[in-house]
């Protein structure tokens, strides 16, 4: 089996006195946070997550919290170093009331709660870099959009309940801007679909359907795909880390979307898969209800481009999927 780690990444040790970093992840029991633990542990940095359940977590430290009221969690924010806050309903559900209500709560609650542990500390960690997305921005088939953006919500053209989420992210980063953090920097991650190998992500699904011959167009494909590369991924929240100079939202999202036409192409390339069966959008709904899904995750067309990052000199690894696509599946093969 093939290391987890794309790349060796340097060990930089950055904590008081030049030590190793401690690391809270509220929320990291999932996908992106077990990345994130894996990654920043090989590095040498002490990393404690912040869970509902008491489940290892190697090789990050499990402090149990509830994601809405304070509790002896605070004490491992006192002191640490960086909070990563993932903490939040999965997207990946109907878009009905309750799990609407339920994604907005599990967001909004958990952001607070946070900001008012950091707010308290008497040694605030010196940055908390908080989960967003880049569903917050615009749908649309024009210019990409960077941090400057125009934010979505009122779209013509486009179901008017993909508007929740929108809503669901302003009030997200809305939480994060009212905190009370003098001493603390604030970042807001504006991150597109993560492509990692761990089974259940986004990659995972994408490659399995289309080695099973269901890797075409859904809908007309012209729906833009943002994205971004796990070993990008954790390097941009590294480089955020050490960039003091770096706050509000950032994108982090590889420098070239495509449509989700041409994505899929690569990936069956990649693959080795000469066929992939197209989907028309009815066909995408009925997909969407039996997957227990949202078809927003797949229809909606996201633009997204990373205007801070490029401007402050991070250089992506993999910035294009064409190259992207490639190492991803042979690692996924190998898992």
């Amino acid at each position: 089996m093939r290391s987890e780690r794309p790349h060796d990444i340097a060990k930089r040790p950055m904590g008081e006195n030049g030590g190793a970093m401690k690391i809270v992840i509220p929320g990291g029991s999932g996908h992106i946070g077990s990345l994130l633990s894996r990654r920043f542990g090989a590095d040498g940095h002490e990393v404690v997550v912040l869970s509902r359940s008491r489940t290892p977590n190697p090789p990050a430290r499990v402090v149990r919290w509830d994601g809405r009221t304070e509790g002896e969690w605070v004490e491992e924010i006192d002191g640490a170093d960086v909070v990563i806050n993932l903490a939040g309903r999965s997207v990946n559900c109907r878009y009905n009331k309750h799990n609407l209500t339920e994604m907005l709560r599990s967001r909004v609650e958990s952001t607070e709660v946070v900001g008012a542990a950091i707010g308290q500390a008497s040694r605030p960690p010196p940055v908390w870099l908080q989960a967003s997305t880049a569903t917050i921005y615009a749908h649309t088939f024009g210019p990409a959009h960077d941090e400057e953006g125009e934010l979505g919500g009122s779209e013509p053209h486009v179901p008017s309940y993909w508007a929740f989420s929108v809503d669901i992210a302003r009030a997200w980063e809305r939480a994060l801007a009212d905190a009370a953090t003098p001493h603390t920097r604030k970042v807001a991650l504006r991150t597109a679909i993560l492509m990692g190998i761990g089974r259940g992500g986004a990659f995972d699904l994408l490659a399995r359907l289309t080695r099973v011959g269901l890797g075409g167009p859904l809908g007309d494909g012209r729906q833009y795909m943002s994205w971004v590369h796990e070993y990008d991924f954790v390097e941009a929240l590294q480089f955020l880390i050490e960039r003091d100079d770096l706050e509000g939202p950032i994108n982090v999202a590889a420098p070239t979307p495509l449509p989700q036409r041409e994505f899929m192409a690569e990936l069956r390339r990649a693959l080795g898969m000469r066929i992939g069966l197209p989907a028309t959008s009815l066909m995408v709904e009925i997909g969407a209800l039996v997957l227990r899904t949202d078809s927003e995750l797949i229809m909606k067309s996201r633009r997204v481009v990373p205007g801070h990052l490029s401007e402050a000199g991070f250089s992506f690894q993999y910035p294009t999927w064409p190259t992207a696509a490639p190492e991803l599946v042979a690692r996924w093969q190998n898992e």
